[in-house]
């Protein structure tokens, strides 16, 4: 049952593909593997050294390592899922149009569907920034969301490894919050090193 749902969500949306070239070209775009993760690591850079005063700009490089650490983290429980499950990806299951009924407008990856890689980690940076500063970190939802779309809309990822890869993504930057608590004050002394050689 969950798997028709799932199928049945993703032709919904990958039978949008392939009508207008524009939107084609740009859900391509935020589809790839680097440009939406580029760009929120340009953000998660400049967020290092921002801050109007020491204890937001303190806030701010926490939420950083907090971002860093769970991507970290959601990659390494995305590859511990790939070696136990390898689901095949859509066009591999339904073939590519016009033989098949995938509209595929990338490159086939070899790597498992599930769990969506660049949704654990693209929701890891989001989450984990949110949690030091929200204004950014619902910024850097709204592109965590929609890559997440366009992966599925590309043909590339069925909704459910999108999911899978989101709570991922969440569950990881948790742990990294519990690591950074538990390691204290490690992390503090490491903050102040840093100052002192003014890397922060």
């Amino acid at each position: 049952m969950i798997q028709s749902a799932d199928k049945t969500i993703f032709f919904w949306i990958n039978d949008l593909a392939g009508r207008v070239p524009i939107i084609d070209r740009f859900m391509r775009l935020m589809g790839t593997d680097y440009f939406i993760p580029v760009c929120m690591a340009l953000v998660v850079f400049v967020l290092w050294f921002a801050g109007r005063d020491p204890e937001r700009i303190e806030r701010n490089q926490r939420a950083v390592w907090c971002a860093l650490i769970g991507a970290g983290l959601a990659c390494a429980i995305v590859a511990i899922c790939n070696a136990f499950h390898d689901r095949p990806r859509p066009f591999e299951m339904y073939g590519v149009y016009p033989t098949g009924q995938v509209h595929l407008l990338f490159y086939e990856p070899t790597d498992p569907s599930f769990p969506s890689n660049i949704a654990a980690t693209t929701f890891a940076f989001a989450s984990g920034i949110w949690l030091g500063n929200r204004r950014v970190g619902w910024l850097l939802l709204l592109p965590a969301f929609l890559v997440g779309f366009a992966r599925v809309f590309i043909g590339v990822h069925y909704p459910f490894d999108i999911l899978g890869g989101t709570l991922i993504g969440l569950m990881a930057t948790l742990g990294a919050l519990l690591v950074l608590r538990i390691t204290e004050p490690f992390p503090t002394w490491v903050l102040k090193v840093m100052r002192k050689l003014y890397l922060a």
